[in-house]
């Protein structure tokens, strides 16, 4: 079975397209990186290394420190799909990802993107 293509693109190809998204909704990078940071336990700099080794999806949730003990209340729909029944471990979590900055680029406040 071949992986799919998110599975082996680059993290940072498409680090700055989130950045972008979350910016043009008057977001910031910072607010990026500490949603990021959040979900995958990866400090800043730890962030900016896998983005300069450019780091695939796979190596760079594999690395990841730790996810956070309440991704499981990351629920919803991206690209039409619920996040929450994405079967293959590594897809949801890249879409619990693009959920989170989803949310970021809507306006929605960080204490309840963070599920604190």
């Amino acid at each position: 079975m071949t992986k799919h293509r998110i599975f082996t693109t680059a993290f940072a190809s498409v680090y700055p397209h989130y950045v972008h998204k979350a910016e043009k909704k008057g977001r910031r990078k910072e607010e990026v990186d500490a949603v990021i940071g959040w979900l995958t336990g990866y400090s800043p700099e730890a962030l900016a290394e896998a983005i300069a080794r450019r780091t695939d999806f796979e190596t760079f949730f594999d690395q990841a420190p730790a996810l956070h003990p309440n991704v499981g209340k990351i629920t919803g729909v991206v690209c039409g799909v619920r996040v929450e029944e994405v079967e293959d471990p590594l897809m949801r979590k890249i879409r619990y990802l693009d959920k989170l900055v989803d949310e970021l680029a809507r306006g929605r406040p960080m204490e309840k993107i963070l599920r604190a």
